[in-house]
């Protein structure tokens, strides 16, 4: 993450965001067909190892539960929110799952305009997907494009220059929700 001045308010720790990830899971449960083999999608970079968290959650829920896990690299901000392309970025490993006619769950840390999840909506009903869902750690409630989750973890109507940041290993040490007000 990218180191930025300002002050650091603790929102979620490790141990608040166990129950968060079992009840997400939960919900994603509800709404995918365990007979029909899933695929979640995890949004890299961080979306990726929550997509591994929720697959983990619903399997121990529901064992025996089948999935397939696609990650997506979308790049339209930096993790400090300065805009890296004007249009969202999306690019997709060759040796992917196919997703023709696929219930699809696509999960990220933090859902802010909506642009990426746009992206790769778009892409993903292109690629034939029957049934696109969504699942986010946090929703920002600020989006610009006509966007929801269908899974929240945590809704945050923070000030609009303050940045949540989710750190999630393996790309941090620990497991956290902060939000931070930059100077």
């Amino acid at each position: 993450m990218t180191e930025v001045a300002g002050q650091r308010f603790r929102l979620y720790t490790t141990a608040d965001l166990g129950p968060v990830i079992e009840r997400m899971a939960r919900q994603a449960l509800l709404m995918l067909d365990p007979a029909q083999r899933p695929v979640v999608v995890g949004v890299l970079r961080r979306g990726a190892p929550l997509a591994d968290m929720m697959v983990a959650a619903m399997r121990a829920i529901l064992p025996g539960f089948s999935v397939d896990r696609l990650d997506l690299k979308v790049k339209r901000y930096s993790d400090d929110l300065k805009l890296l392309h004007p249009e969202t970025r999306l690019d997709t490993p060759s040796d992917a799952p196919t997703i023709r006619d696929r219930q699809v769950l696509v999960v990220d840390d933090v859902l802010y305009q909506g642009y990426s999840f746009f992206r790769v909506f778009e892409f993903l009903r292109a690629e034939g997907a029957r049934t696109i869902r969504s699942a986010v750690l946090a929703d920002r409630c600020v989006a610009q494009v006509p966007i929801r989750a269908d899974i929240v973890g945590a809704s945050l109507q923070i000030a609009p220059g303050d940045v949540i940041e989710c750190s999630v290993p393996p790309y941090e040490s620990e497991f956290a929700m902060d939000v931070l007000r930059p100077d």
